[in-house]
């Protein structure tokens, strides 16, 4: 039965059905709560792993440019190859972001209706305190992830543009405007790896402060 039901709950989550997903999870005793410390972990998780993939092509390009010998065509391959993992990267990142901001939507909307049932006026002050403190510490871990993945596109772009050069243009001269842009690319890529570490380490400081106050 318990199979079935956790069956149902990723069909849930597949169809967009947010609202009775999150239902549905607290039956089996998960919690919004609980499920955005679920989400940030995994988007933290997500950014740690397109760090590692961005360096990855970073020193895949820096090979093409600098190695010499070799079929051009392993070498265009093996930086597409790199590039499109990067697109995938990207890809994971935004969608782990969206989730963490869909179930705080709905945990903070949740909480400020709730504020309004309480009879004991001190409990409600300290759970009004508790949650405007919830949102702050939110806010700014929301800031550094968004910080972190408009640096995503800067990096893409400067990737796909020489992927499709070096496609149609399998020679000396591509491998030369390759060698133009490394330092461009580099340049990003060392931002956009300073951005993500700051939102990695803000998303372990909200985890901590969110798992405390429970």
């Amino acid at each position: 039965m318990r199979h079935v039901l956790l069956l149902s709950l990723a069909l849930l989550t597949l169809t967009g059905c947010q609202s009775a997903y999150y239902s549905a999870m607290e039956k089996v005793g998960l919690h919004k709560r609980d499920i955005l410390v679920n989400r940030v972990e995994d988007a933290r998780d997500s950014q740690q792993q397109a760090k590692e993939q961005f360096k990855d092509a970073l020193e895949r390009y820096r090979s093409v440019v600098e190695v010499k010998g070799g079929k051009l065509e392993e070498r265009y391959e093996a930086l597409n190859t790199e590039f499109e993992a990067s697109e995938q990267s990207a890809r994971d990142v935004r969608n782990r972001i969206a989730a963490v901001e869909d179930v705080a939507n709905a945990l903070f909307k949740e909480w400020k209706k709730e504020l309004g049932e309480y009879s004991n006026a001190s409990l409600k002050a300290a759970s009004a305190k508790d949650l405007e403190r919830t949102q702050k510490d939110y806010r700014l871990l929301l800031q550094r992830m968004k910080a972190a993945e408009k640096r995503i596109d800067p990096v893409l772009d400067v990737l796909r543009d020489q992927v499709l050069f070096l496609k149609h243009n399998l020679n000396a001269r591509a491998i030369g405007a390759l060698q133009g842009e490394y330092r461009t690319l580099e340049g990003n890529v060392d931002q956009l790896l300073a951005e993500m570490q700051r939102a990695i380490d803000e998303a372990d400081v909200f985890i901590r402060q969110l798992q405390r106050s429970q």
